[in-house]
């Protein structure tokens, strides 16, 4: 699946897709490499994230690793996940202090949702999730949307997972 596609997104396909048929594993081929898109993609459903330049040989191969249980990227996006997640861990202690509405804001943005979706879900306005977001950026140190999501679902992993455990 491309990101840019005529008449709605590659990463709202995948958002609308995955919940209709759960089992369809969606490689993201794309040529943006910002962290934003490849977080939102991921975060939507798509399993894999690779580059268009990628050689046709390895497109194989991540297609078997998919379909072998596997989640395949390019080195060059992984590196770019592995940075995210190691920003400082202010997230943490600024994550504890987001208000539930703040919490709820910041778990539909992990799942790829835009402003105006969050707002109709929460039966709020769209300024009201602004001034959410904008809370949730002061609270996290956090300068985007990316940032957020990567350190929360980064906070996420490590409070599922036991110290040592990778």
């Amino acid at each position: 699946m491309d990101i840019n596609l005529p008449g709605m997104s590659g990463v709202e396909c995948v958002r609308r897709l995955k919940p209709l048929l759960p089992a369809t594993q969606v490689i993201m081929l794309t040529v943006y490499q910002n962290t934003e898109n490849i977080f939102n993609a991921l975060a939507a459903g798509a399993t894999g994230y690779m580059l268009k330049q990628t050689p046709p040989a390895e497109l194989l191969t991540a297609i078997q690793n998919v379909q072998a249980g596997g989640s395949p990227m390019s080195s060059h996006i992984a590196r770019k996940i592995v940075q995210s997640f190691q920003q400082s861990s202010a997230a943490s202690a600024g994550e504890q202090s987001l208000s539930p509405r703040e919490a709820e804001v910041l778990n539909l943005l992990t799942k790829g949702y835009l402003y105006k979706e969050i707002a109709e879900n929460m039966q709020v306005t769209y300024a009201t999730v602004h001034t959410h977001i904008r809370h949730i950026y002061e609270k996290l140190h956090v300068r985007s949307r990316t940032e957020a999501v990567a350190k929360h679902l980064g906070q996420s992993r490590a409070r599922r997972e036991p110290a040592g455990i990778s």
